[in-house]
């Protein structure tokens, strides 16, 4: 069972790779951020750091150049490459299709037990994503991890300007287990028990502005989250559970290059709302994005039937929303 504390989050690390051009922008001004949009010197040296031992994973028609570090770890390449393959499976599976058609993940290796943080950047017609690896780690470790993936979910969503992060962090805390539990790597009860946990650190405290103005840890990463949970059970709510929003995400990064280019949010809302049928996304936006916007989670988990006691998770199939709570772990079909 994974740990959802509230350390939960991608953290940037320094990697060998210059970065300072992605890094350029202030947070949260009016400019699109770049944060995830490299310029040509880093694609140089990307394209430079050809590993020896290199693999070529290929997850239907998208090809991932996965980069093993040389110096030893407890795990054997072996084990790595299952880890990133199945990952990728994952998130390939929840989009319909790898987001990107062509990726580069570099392992860095640090002394940790752990799998520490990522960072993902695209560059000409491929995306990077960087992620530290402990030497200390096991497979038990690989099995509990999230960054691979939350780093990986990141592929699928154009580059917003920099007051959006929240959408960007938060769509990647959200889709991850989800994504994971309905490839068969995480539970249900994981799923859940780690939104009912981490979700009350996304409501807005005193003094909030809204998402777009309120760049706070918890706001970034949680109020994310907590925003697609809404749009999720809204639409499925008005759709009858015939859509929800992983087919409006699908429609987001249909092309497979959506994180190689940059677009104002308004744009990539409208594109969700028009493949859904229904703009809750565009709704949602206009009531969260510029004021506090209160959000009764108890009510919410009533109606969708989960309840935690001593950290356990439990369901209530009577619940009047319980089929949208299964449709969303669901694997479909």
């Amino acid at each position: 069972m994974r740990n959802a504390s509230p350390l939960r989050q991608t953290l940037l690390f320094a990697v060998a790779i210059p970065f300072a051009g992605c890094l350029a922008s202030a947070p949260f001004a009016d400019a699109p951020s770049e944060g995830r949009v490299a310029n040509a010197a880093v694609e140089r040296n990307v394209r430079a750091e050809l590993a020896a031992d290199a693999r070529l994973l290929t997850i239907g028609d998208a090809e991932i150049e996965l980069r093993i570090p040389s110096e030893p770890t407890e795990l054997s390449p072996d084990e790595i490459t299952r880890w990133v393959s199945d990952c990728a499976r994952a998130v390939a599976q929840y989009y319909g299709h790898f987001p990107v058609r062509r990726a580069i993940i570099e392992l860095a290796r640090t002394e940790s037990r752990r799998v520490d943080g990522g960072r993902t950047v695209g560059f000409g017609d491929a995306v990077l994503i960087r992620v530290e690896l402990g030497a200390r780690a096991d497979a038990s470790d690989l099995a509990r991890d999230w960054v691979m993936t939350h780093e990986m979910v990141h592929t699928a969503l154009p580059d917003l300007p920099a007051r959006h992060l929240w959408f960007e962090e938060g769509l990647a805390t959200y889709v991850e287990p989800i994504a994971r539990a309905q490839a068969g790597l995480e539970s249900p009860e994981d799923v859940w028990k780690q939104l009912v946990e981490g979700l009350p650190r996304g409501l807005p405290e005193k003094g909030d502005r809204g998402l777009d103005h309120t760049p706070t840890w918890g706001r970034i990463y949680w109020g994310g989250a907590l925003f697609c949970l809404l749009a999720d059970v809204e639409i499925r709510e008005r759709t009858s559970n015939r859509a929800g929003l992983q087919d409006a995400l699908r429609a987001i990064a249909v092309d497979g290059r959506s994180t190689l280019r940059q677009s104002p949010i308004d744009r990539v809302l409208a594109q969700g709302d028009d493949a859904v049928g229904v703009p809750v996304l565009s709704e949602l936006y206009a009531r969260h994005a510029a004021r506090a916007e209160s959000v009764d989670l108890a009510d919410l988990w009533t109606r969708l039937g989960v309840t935690i006691r001593r950290g356990r998770i439990s369901f209530d199939d009577s619940a009047p929303l319980a089929h949208i709570r299964r449709a969303i772990t669901r694997a479909e079909r």
